[in-house]
């Protein structure tokens, strides 16, 4: 955040330290795995709406430099849910790719998990795009 000189938004603030907590606290710190079956399920949730809010953040700093003082707010949505489902294929890329480099297990060696985890990260980012539009139905400048 130094380096780009860029200030979180709140709920992406908010949406990384509460990934942040699940992931380190609760699932490694604690084992949690094992006793939620799901919670790998929830952190993908997550990161879908963290996503979106990066696509955002990306967005922005775009307009920014190319001068742009125009652009609908649905532009903006859509981009953001395409950046976030993009991001959540390129997660599972890497983890198929170091899975097979270094003879790990995170993707279960399963297809299925793969998809599963994707459809997750899927389902939050939509669920994020239909709260930013209405919220940007209300006032268009207030979703960048």
């Amino acid at each position: 955040m130094r380096w780009t000189k860029t200030t979180l938004s709140p709920s992406l603030h908010f949406s990384v330290l509460l990934f942040i907590t699940i992931t380190m606290l609760v699932a490694n710190l604690f084992n949690m795995y094992g006793v939620i079956p799901i919670l790998d399920k929830i952190e993908h949730l997550l990161s879908g709406v963290i996503l979106v809010y990066v696509g955002l953040l990306v967005l922005h700093k775009i307009i920014q430099r190319q001068g742009i003082t125009d652009l609908p707010p649905r532009i903006s949505i859509w981009f953001s849910l395409f950046f976030s489902i993009a991001m959540a294929a390129c997660w599972e890329i890497y983890e198929f790719t170091v899975d097979h480099l270094f003879g790990l297990v995170s993707q279960n060696g399963s297809l299925t998990d793969t998809m599963w985890d994707i459809i997750c990260g899927t389902i939050g980012a939509v669920c994020t795009v239909i709260y930013l539009n209405i919220k940007a139905k209300k006032n268009p400048q207030s979703i960048l």
